[in-house]
């Protein structure tokens, strides 16, 4: 049984993506608004609710390990997953110069966390902090990407009620499909005695992540590569300022000394490694894409070793 809600959930999340998509590249050219704002903020932190379900109710059930886990690991997954899948797909252009406020806010929203973390609790004044910054991140968001000029030659749907339904149902099967995911990859690694934090770090931030995941490689495939990277970028600054943020402000949440030792580390390289990206090489090949898997799989191995 739980592998068939396996299967379900990835289905789910799939057609999730598909829709997500489709419905806000719509949504943005209607209003004018460009993809990138879209992927920032539409679709990032719409593929960013299962990480804020999971880290609220793992932080409620007191389960801290799982709660801060499922970020750094959701970050460091977008980065070197999710990037690394949707380049091989098709390669990525990221264009610096237009991406340096939203780039530089996550680098912001990475150091802030690795402050929280120094004490070993996220409290509520550090949630009050961490979502002071999100404001700021959507409205800086906004005011860049409003009055995007129309893009000609591209598909319609009509009346404008249509995409915000797709949209709407894109978000519901990529939030079922990540709690049946979820649920069931962590019953599987309970049964094999895997830790917490590791729990937390992998398995479920990568389940949380396949609506990014999802989401990216449709984009990907679609050509929408503006919407792959800023789904990624705004689904970090999301996962920090946001869901650590909300889930603090909800309850403090302790922090084990491994994630601002080890852990934090590797989210802040794989930051780094976009920012890189972005102003030298103004973009990521497929050469790079296989580059960050392969970074990826030396992450997971160090954390099962």
């Amino acid at each position: 049984m739980t592998y068939l809600l396996f299967g379900v959930g990835l289905v789910a999340l799939l057609a999730g993506g598909e829709f997500l998509v489709r419905g806000a590249s719509a949504i943005a050219r209607a209003f004018h608004l460009s993809p990138l704002l879209i992927g920032l903020t539409v679709v990032g932190f719409g593929t960013s609710a299962p990480e804020l379900i999971v880290s609220l109710q793992a932080a409620l059930a007191g389960r801290p390990g799982i709660a801060i886990g499922n970020v750094i690991g959701s970050n460091i997954s977008n980065v070197l997953l999710i990037l690394g899948v949707a380049a091989l797909i098709a390669p990525l252009v990221i264009p610096g110069r237009r991406l340096w406020r939203d780039l530089s806010f996550m680098m912001a929203a990475t150091v802030a966390m690795w402050v929280t973390l120094l004490d070993g609790t996220v409290s509520r004044l550090d949630g009050v902090i961490l979502v002071a910054g999100l404001l700021a991140f959507l409205t800086t968001a906004f005011l860049a990407g409003r009055n995007h000029p129309p893009e000609p030659g591209h598909e319609t749907f009509g009346p404008i009620w249509k995409p915000w339904l797709m949209t709407g149902a894109g978000l519901v099967g990529l939030v079922i499909g990540a709690r049946l995911l979820v649920d069931s990859a962590t019953s599987i690694a309970r049964d094999f005695g895997i830790s917490e934090a590791v729990i937390g770090l992998t398995i479920v931030a990568v389940g949380t992540s396949l609506p990014e995941l999802a989401t990216s490689i449709i984009a990907a495939f679609r050509k929408h590569t503006e919407i792959a990277v800023g789904n990624v970028i705004g689904s970090n600054v999301f996962n920090i300022f946001a869901i650590l943020g909300i889930t603090a402000l909800v309850t403090p949440i302790p922090a084990e000394p491994r994630f601002a030792e080890v852990d934090i580390w590797w989210m802040a390289g794989s930051s780094l490694v976009l920012v890189v990206a972005a102003f030298v090489l103004a973009g990521l090949p497929r050469l790079a894409g296989a580059a960050l898997l392969a970074a990826y799989g030396a992450y997971l191995w160090m954390m099962m070793g």
